[in-house]
């Protein structure tokens, strides 16, 4: 009887958006700290760069299960139900981790957390379709990703080598607990009716498919070379308080992508701001060329504002591919897609940048993730430009 009588967030004001940021956020917060996952494995267990990075891949492959999972559930799941059971599993599952220390184990285990994770995380999207302004809503859960990401990214690394990895590990359990303690101040958001689309914009499976296949494309791009955003300062010879704290300011900074959404929403279209954005987001990338210089020197600032750069196209251009996807249907199951196509790209980036970096050969690794950024350009253009028509 108490819940009843809490207070509930208006269904599409601003501190809703907050409240369903983070609850599309707690299931694969570990992304935004990825670089300080991945290193702290390396560190803290000794790891390889291959295992380590395998190990990021395998929990990104099971939200990617999870997520498609969403699909076929979202219409008809008591999604507040769901998401307390799937908090606390992927609490249990944190926990469990922390006990672990061998590559073999905790591959398998995280693919299990990311399976819960994912699954969560396509219900949140869901959810969040069913609110007015997507792209808006997508802006907020951008900005706690990074927001928050940068404070990992700053004060993570540092605490492996005190603490071993179960640092990292309490801190994903935390985030779970405070998005399990807001759930009780969200409206019911029950799932709507498919709307008839006249104009044929909804249900059009080619431009369904070539968004689906924009987001694909720019996770992968993007997520293959963040997982290794601290290795690729270390191996430029850049000192590692430099790098984390270049990693954390950048994850704060790119905050200013995703509240250029929320105040720009689509007011100047879709196809002009995310094709420039995309553009962009392959220059800064292309610029970690030349992070590797001695210390001190002119161009070790080319690292700062490269990943300054590049968190601020990211955090802009997911907002809107995400929107995208979601405005095909008003049910929520395109938006759980586009959560799938998402984190498969976010699990495939690691999984192909650890078979090509082999020994520190990042050289390659920023190359490819520069074409896939224009493929991913070269895709995005049709169904942007045919929703900024309707």
């Amino acid at each position: 009887m108490a819940l009843n009588r809490l207070p509930i967030a208006s269904p599409n004001g601003e501190v809703a958006r907050v409240l369903l940021a983070f609850l599309a956020t707690a299931g694969l917060f570990y992304v935004n700290i990825m670089p300080a996952l991945v290193d702290g494995l390396i560190e803290g267990l000794g790891f390889s760069n291959r295992d380590a990075g395998l190990v990021g891949s395998a929990n990104v492959y099971g939200a990617a299960v999870g997520a498609f999972s969403a699909v076929f559930i979202v219409k008809r799941v008591n999604w507040r139900m769901a998401a307390v059971v799937l908090l606390v599993g992927l609490i249990t599952v944190d926990l469990l981790s922390m006990l672990l220390t061998s590559a073999p184990a905790l591959i398998g285990t995280r693919f299990i957390h990311g399976c819960i994770g994912g699954l969560l995380v396509g219900i949140g999207f869901a959810v969040i379709s069913r609110t007015t302004e997507v792209d808006r809503t997508f802006g907020y859960l951008l900005t706690i990703q990074f927001g928050l990401g940068g404070l990992g990214l700053i004060y993570l690394p540092p605490l492996v080598p005190a603490f071993g990895t179960k640092a990292l590990f309490l801190s994903l359990i935390s985030f779970s607990v405070v998005t399990l303690l807001m759930l009780p101040f969200l409206s019911d958001y029950p799932a709507r009716v498919q709307e008839t689309d006249t104009d044929g914009r909804k249900g059009n499976r080619g431009l369904i498919a070539l968004a689906l296949l924009a987001t694909f494309l720019f996770q992968a791009a993007n997520m293959g070379i963040y997982a290794y955003a601290i290795g690729i300062g270390k191996y430029a010879m850049l000192d590692i308080d430099f790098v984390t704290n270049a990693l954390g300011i950048a994850a704060w900074v790119a905050i200013v992508g995703s509240v250029l959404v929320i105040l720009m929403s689509t007011r100047f279209g879709r196809m002009w701001p995310v094709g420039i954005a995309i553009l962009l987001t392959a220059v800064s990338i292309w610029l970690l060329h030349f992070s590797d210089v001695k210390p001190g020197g002119w161009e070790t600032s080319i690292y700062w504002w490269s990943n300054v750069l590049w968190g601020i196209t990211w955090a802009f251009v997911i907002s809107y591919l995400l929107g995208m996807c979601s405005e095909f249907d008003t049910t929520g199951q395109m938006a759980a897609m586009g959560g799938f196509a998402s984190k498969m790209g976010l699990a495939s980036g690691p999984a192909v940048a650890a078979l090509l970096v082999g020994e520190n050969n990042y050289g390659l690794l920023i190359n490819v993730s520069v074409f896939a950024l224009l493929a991913c350009l070269a895709v995005m253009i049709l169904p942007a430009a045919t929703l900024d028509r309707k």
